[in-house]
């Protein structure tokens, strides 16, 4: 029996922001390599499954990307929801955040992975309440939640900033990183580390 072939590349399109080029040259990448699976997941992310491990690099380059993933840990990804250019009940410019979020935090070293998601309403479609780094919008501005976790154990976010413009919340949230990268343990997520730690104590260094 043959080895099953479990290698998976997943290509990023920046928030499950897709083209038609993009579309075109990956409906060509598939073809190319006879890749039985193809599926979007959660994470607004691409995910291929099936191809030769040999061919992994090629795929990538295929794709426009020089290489996959390196990066063990940091932010794992960014979800955002269409915002307030592409839905009416949008408040924030959510998929613009996404991009300053990425370029300010993006090579933040971190202790495990985290998971931002931004919405631009309250109706918080990227579920930022479960995720390590939840940012809302309102009319007046962002809200911030840190801590959240959507996992088998999972944790309800704190609040720990509200009415607060692209740049504020940016730097709000690059702080709860910092004081997550110091206190937590090699491995440890967000909701754990804040599951056993005080909110008070982040609320000072926030302060």
């Amino acid at each position: 029996m043959d080895t099953p072939k479990t290698y998976n590349a997943l290509p990023t399109p920046k928030m499950g922001v897709l083209s038609a080029d993009y579309l075109e040259q990956l409906a060509a990448v598939v073809r190319k390599y006879d890749l039985p699976f193809l599926k979007i997941t959660s994470a607004q992310r691409l995910a291929i499954a099936g191809h030769d491990p040999a061919d992994v690099e090629a795929i990538w380059h295929d794709l426009g990307q020089q290489t996959g993933p390196t990066k063990p840990v940091g932010i794992h990804y960014i979800q955002a929801c269409p915002g307030v250019q592409w839905c009416k009940l949008g408040r924030q410019d959510s998929l613009a955040l996404g991009e300053k979020m990425a370029e300010s935090l993006g090579s933040m070293p971190l202790p495990a992975k985290v998971k931002v998601g931004i919405s631009g309403c309250p109706m918080n479609c990227c579920e930022g309440y479960v995720r390590d780094i939840g940012i809302f919008g309102k009319k007046k501005g962002w809200t911030l939640i840190f801590g959240g976790n959507g996992g088998g154990v999972p944790r309800i976010g704190d609040v720990v900033g509200e009415g607060l413009n692209d740049d504020e919340v940016i730097a709000l949230a690059g702080k709860c990183l910092t004081f997550y990268a110091e206190h937590a343990k090699k491995m440890e997520r967000t909701a754990r580390l804040m599951s056993r730690i005080p909110l008070e104590d982040l609320q000072k260094a926030l302060v």
